[in-house]
Formats: structure tokens, C-alpha cells, sequence
């Protein structure tokens, strides 16, 4: 795989018609198009959004937010940290690293990363160096969170 330029998406009507791309391939649970429409303001360039292209084509994309430190309750010590949401490669592109490209650029801020993970991809996250967050009823509702902790960094249990 070439050397693959991550850029954050533009919230506007152009990546809105890219988005629907990704919906059309039966992704439906992984679709950020009700985020990017509730996002938007035409070319917001604090976009959460980030993604690959092939050429003029968005092929693979992830929604990335930074949460303050006050509102962790993950880590220890309370830090600022990145959650991580529907990283989705279009069918045609899986399996040549984009995921992995997306991750690593994710990790690249050096801030610990939470994520849930949805159906059948936890074999992809181990791949990635999360791990199973301790699970606690109150603070998860249901969700079983991964974590990737940079050095220095422990979970909170």
C-alpha cells in the first residue's frame, strides 16, 4: 500500500453525497450520515470526521472526538482522551490497511483511545492493540468500550 494521506472531512453537502456511499453497501449500523447532518455547517473545519481517498472517491472514513479529562472515567490518571466511532472501509478496500491507517492515525495523538466495537470486529481491535475495558454496569449500559492505553496511562478499574 502506497503511503495513505488521512485528512479530516469538510462537513458539507459534497462529503453528505459521500457518506451515502458507504450506506448503499449495507453498512447501516456503521452509517455517520445522521452525524454529519446533525453536523452541519457548511466546510466546518473542526469536522470529527476523517477519511481515505482513492482519487476523488472517499473509501474509507471514522468519526474521532476528543472528551475532556473532567467527563474520563476510563483512565488513571483522569486524562483527555479520543473516542473512536464507526471506522467503516468501503467492501471494495478492505483487507490493504486503510482500518489500520485510520487507527494508527487516531493513535498518533497520544492520548488514550476508547472505542465499541460493533458486531464480529473484535478479532480487528486485538489486531490493533485494544483490549477489554473492565466493565462496569452503571458507567457502560450494555456496551462492551475497548481501550488502547499510550505508555503511562492505566485503566481505571
Amino acid at each position: 500500500m502506497d503511503t495513505v494521506k488521512i485528512e479530516r472531512l469538510l462537513i458539507n453537502y459534497k462529503t453528505l453525497e459521500q457518506f451515502k456511499q458507504f450506506k448503499e453497501y449495507g453498512h447501516q449500523e456503521l452509517s455517520m450520515l445522521e452525524d454529519l447532518q446533525s453536523n452541519m455547517i457548511e466546510n466546518n473545519s473542526e469536522s470529527p470526521f476523517y477519511g481515505i481517498y482513492y482519487g476523488d472517491s472517499l473509501i474509507a472514513r471514522m468519526s474521532l472526538y476528543k472528551v475532556n479529562k473532567e467527563y474520563d472515567v476510563y483512565f488513571d490518571p483522569p486524562t483527555d482522551y479520543m473516542e473512536l466511532w464507526k471506522v467503516e472501509v468501503l467492501p471494495n478496500y478492505q483487507g490493504r490497511g486503510y482500518g489500520k491507517a485510520l487507527i494508527d492515525f487516531a493513535k498518533g495523538f497520544q492520548l488514550p483511545i476508547k472505542t465499541n466495537p460493533r458486531i464480529n470486529s473484535h478479532q480487528f481491535w486485538e489486531k490493533m492493540g485494544f483490549q477489554k475495558a473492565h466493565y462496569d454496569m452503571e458507567r457502560d449500559l450494555g456496551a462492551n468500550p475497548l481501550i488502547w492505553l499510550p505508555e503511562g496511562i492505566k485503566e481505571k478499574i
